[in-house]
């Protein structure tokens, strides 16, 4: 039986949260603390408000995440100069050397899987990659499919 796009696009995906997995194994880094990181490598210091929007989280989870990325190291809370009320969260300066690390990681490994595609192709895969995410993105955030009424139904 031939694979689907979608079991491709899955295969890729298992394989990415494999190669994360393998990447944080022995740390105390998670995919959501990563996250919250490189939001901060991009943004800059930010109020918890702003981590929970851009992480599409509550303001209480962002509060448990930045707890353990505190407590380990990470990040530090300062006062913010523009709103006495709340505090910025701050990358520490080891914590912004990784980053930059996993950046360069992260644009090597982007190379690596291009070089995999014929450059007179490049474009036009890029184009479908984007076009995929779109509806994908428009799909997931406009209907929900669910087996929950199918699952282990009473007999």
């Amino acid at each position: 039986m031939r694979s689907t796009i979608l079991d491709r696009l899955l295969a890729i995906s298992s394989l990415l949260h494999e190669d994360t997995q393998r990447s944080f194994a022995g740390t105390t880094l998670t995919e959501p603390r990563v996250h919250l990181l490189w939001v901060l490598l991009h943004s800059g210091p930010s109020p918890q408000r702003v981590l929970a929007e851009a992480l599409g989280s509550t303001p209480r989870n962002i509060s448990a995440l930045v707890d353990g990325l505190e407590a380990t190291g990470y990040v530090y809370r300062a006062p913010n100069p523009g709103d006495r009320r709340a505090v910025l969260v701050t990358l520490t300066d080891e914590a912004s050397r990784m980053m930059s690390r996993m950046r360069e990681d992260h644009a090597r490994l982007s190379e690596l899987l291009l070089q995999a595609v014929d450059p007179q192709d490049r474009g036009v895969f890029e184009r479908g990659i984007d076009a995929v995410l779109a509806r994908l993105n428009a799909l997931v955030s406009g209907e929900e499919v669910t087996y929950r009424d199918i699952e282990w139904e009473e007999k």
